[in-house]
């Protein structure tokens, strides 16, 4: 029909030679297309041969989490169809800054929360990648980020809703001990090469130079210098210092 509508064209002038031509090739490469189509569909009757569906095995067991390709059509190899996943075997994907990561190995214990649910969950780090990349935060800083890949080790029936690509909060136990002393990071000050706080002593601030271990953010380990009783200063001022008298807030 185009090939016939560009002939009209052509007697009269509005189309071009080359346009003639080129409508006319492609008629003949879809006759030829047509003919061997129906040498095939003779060939599959004369043998008795049928058009059947290929089964393709999924090469493990699970529940189908996505369907990459809805419609039928020509796929490539190593497409992928469908994604399938056992949603009783999850993994957690953190990226974590990379001076946390480097204190992280595989067995390392971590909490799972704000997930949903009203439990905590338990997890342990499966792998630490050794490429970290650069992420730039919320606040516009770059920042050195590496993936961290845990497995969840809580039974499954804790958490029967939780599935892929769902959000979670992880929490890395990098080191814990029983009976730890501790004491508000905000207590804690630099005096000369280390590190000191106010004691209140008969309602006087005492100096007093202590030894730190591990730092969790709002807490701080006490090593030695103070004893489990022994009341300390949270965010001195510049009017405190050694033997300063102190009145409580509850005097105020």
């Amino acid at each position: 029909t185009e090939r016939d509508r560009i002939a009209r064209l052509f007697a009269n002038g509005a189309a071009t030679r080359q346009q003639l031509d080129q409508a006319r090739a492609e008629a003949a490469r879809a006759a030829a297309d047509l003919a061997a189509a129906q040498a095939a569909l003779r060939n599959t009757g004369a043998t008795g041969a049928q058009p059947v569906s290929t089964v393709i095995s999924a090469p493990v067991g699970g529940r189908v989490l996505a369907v990459r390709r809805q419609s039928a059509g020509q796929v490539n190899p190593g497409d992928t169809l469908i994604v399938i996943g056992d949603a009783r075997n999850l993994e957690v994907h953190v990226d974590v800054l990379s001076e946390d990561a480097v204190r992280m190995h595989p067995g390392t214990r971590v909490l799972i929360d704000q997930w949903g649910g009203d439990t905590i969950l338990e997890a342990v780090v499966r792998r630490v990648e050794p490429q970290g990349f650069t992420k730039v935060s919320s606040l516009g800083v770059e920042e050195q980020r590496v993936p961290v890949v845990a497995a969840l080790v809580s039974s499954p029936e804790l958490w029967p809703n939780l599935g892929s690509g769902y959000r979670v909060l992880a929490r890395f136990i990098i080191w814990e001990a029983a009976n730890v002393l501790q004491v508000p990071s905000a207590a804690l000050f630099r005096n000369g090469d280390g590190w000191a706080v106010f004691v209140v002593d008969n309602g006087r601030a005492r100096l007093r130079h202590v030894t730190v271990g591990q730092q969790a953010g709002l807490q701080t380990q006490v090593v030695s210098g103070l004893k489990k009783s022994e009341e300390v200063v949270v965010h001195p001022g510049n009017a405190v210092a050694d033997g300063v008298r102190l009145k409580s807030e509850r005097e105020e």
